[in-house]
């Protein structure tokens, strides 16, 4: 935009001028040498001159002389700073602005300060302000006003930057922390050898889910099985290929629930399983299911002379529903599928024993 002023020319060649010699200008420029500034103006005699001034600070320039040429540099070089006429052909500095503050995101600009220009300082300054110009300036421009807001706006920018970086920081850190906090949860809550929920997280889920069932009458179903003649699995075989039983059992058992069931090792050879909104006759299709397919596996022994033996297993599977006559807390409903569990035991193992009331 052409104005009546003139933006204060740069002094000749070897005649002392204000913006080389001045202190005022060359100091607090420490840590901004090498920002990049894009000056837009359809005027070159005020891009020579705005150039000029700000030449002994160190910046690196680029240039536009509309607005449509601004956002191609803004998109390529991505400047610290622009410094922007108002009025200029075809798109105006007020339309780039706007376009500026409305891509201020991550995946976008990011904030990059904006300082107007223009001849008419009411109306502009007005209309430029509340579209989020960050500075203005009235020409004819005064050098060391032009120096002082410049630097304003660098530092700002650096401190935005900063502060954008502190918070990238800030998300990486508390989301490596928020994994390591479930990492350890995990660890508390998980059996290191079978890889299932342990005692004190299956007791913590009873009280919430009997809770539950209670309070919206909706049948919640337990399941407690141990697995038949352990012990004897363990003198013949050993401990280590006792605890891969172990494993397989729990996988067998997992394999054969839902998603929103729960399964846990409940101590030594005994699993627990809690069946949300599972009735009497579900919960025992279910443990059918369980058993047969413990009943199922084949597991190979390797004995130290090289021989190897395949080794099966059975379950004892004890059944209990709330509600229930008997049943009126979470106690009450592991107790009576440990009864069950013990019936099963009982009546020759490899069984599912459910409770009656």
């Amino acid at each position: 935009m052409h104005t009546n002023g003139q933006v204060r020319p740069l002094a000749a060649p070897r005649r002392p001028s204000p913006f080389q010699s001045s202190d005022k200008i060359q100091s607090g420029v420490e840590g901004l040498s090498g920002r990049k500034v894009l000056i837009v103006d359809d005027d070159r005699a005020t891009l020579f001159a705005v150039r000029s001034a700000l030449a002994p600070l160190g910046y690196r320039f680029y240039e536009a002389m509309d607005g449509s040429q601004a956002l191609s540099a803004l998109r390529q070089h991505r400047p610290d700073l622009i410094l922007m006429d108002v009025q200029m052909p075809g798109l105006g500095g007020v339309e780039v602005c706007r376009i500026v503050k409305a891509n201020q995101g991550e995946t976008a600009f990011g904030f990059i300060p904006v300082i107007l220009m223009t001849a008419r300082p009411r109306a502009d300054k007005i209309e430029a302000l509340e579209l989020g110009a960050d500075d203005f300036l009235i020409k004819p421009i005064d050098v060391l006003e032009l120096s002082a807001r410049v630097k304003s706006m660098l530092r700002l920018k650096v401190l935005q930057d900063a502060l954008r970086e502190n918070n990238r920081e800030l998300h990486r850190a508390n989301k490596e922390l928020d994994k390591k906090r479930q990492e350890l949860l995990a660890l508390a809550r998980t059996d290191t050898l079978t890889g299932l929920y342990n005692r004190r997280y299956l007791e913590e889920r009873l009280s919430v889910e009997f809770a539950r069932s209670y309070r919206y009458r909706v049948p919640l179903s337990c399941l407690m099985l141990d697995v038949d003649h352990f012990k004897r699995i363990n003198d013949a075989y050993g401990h280590p290929f006792g605890d891969r039983v172990l494993m397989e059992v729990a996988k067998a058992t997992k394999e054969m629930l839902r998603d929103v069931d729960l399964v846990a090792r409940y101590g030594g050879e005994e699993l627990i399983a809690l069946l949300p909104e599972t009735g009497p006759r579900q919960a025992l299709r279910v443990g059918e299911r369980v058993r047969e397919r413990i009943a199922a596996l084949q597991m190979v022994h390797q004995a130290q002379d090289g021989s190897e033996k395949v080794v099966g297993c059975t379950a004892s599977i004890g059944v209990a529903t709330f509600p229930a006559p008997g049943i009126g807390t979470a106690e009450d409903l592991l107790r009576a599928a440990d009864d069950c569990l013990y019936l099963a035991k009982g009546a020759g193992r490899n069984q599912v024993r459910q409770h009656d009331g």
